[in-house]
């Protein structure tokens, strides 16, 4: 049953691991999201540290299907975001509204030197049937109305 809480209106999935971005030079390409039943996905990619002279970009891509044939996962035009080498314990992010294609995932892209990125989020939004909540693997939480302020 919803309550009118976000978590109720969308799924919160991880779709890569802080260690997966442990610091390094190669590119992290996340899980793909299978978008039926949502209308849009924020990526969220928390970035640690990036050592000076780095050349790391964040892009999306879809797909109409995860099996790589016959269409494989493609770049969405203008989705290439810049993390700057000055970029340290920044938050980017790529929000896309209505994908061409069902399924979604994001590549970051690191070169030259090491950089840090701390684990890729989605948020699902726009659901378009609503039940009961059902997050991705390692996601959970609760949800309180009008809490009271006393020892949690």
């Amino acid at each position: 049953m919803a309550n009118g809480f976000l978590s109720d209106d969308t799924k919160v999935t991880i779709v890569s691991t802080t260690t997966a971005g442990a610091a390094g030079q190669t590119a992290i390409t996340s899980s793909s999201l299978d978008m039926a039943g949502y209308g849009g996905c924020l990526f969220i990619i928390p970035i640690g540290t990036v050592v000076t002279a780095a050349v790391t970009t964040i892009k999306a891509q879809q797909s109409d299907d995860t099996s790589g044939s016959p269409d494989d996962f493609s770049d969405i035009v203008g989705s290439s975001v810049t993390v700057a080498d000055d970029d340290d314990n920044k938050l980017k992010y790529i929000d896309i509204k209505r994908p061409g294609k069902r399924y979604l995932k994001v590549v970051v892209s690191r070169a030259t030197q090491d950089a840090t990125i701390g684990g890729i989020v989605a948020i699902q939004y726009n659901k378009r049937s609503f039940g009961a909540a059902s997050h991705g693997t390692g996601v959970a939480g609760e949800q309180w109305i009008g809490p009271a302020e006393g020892t949690a």
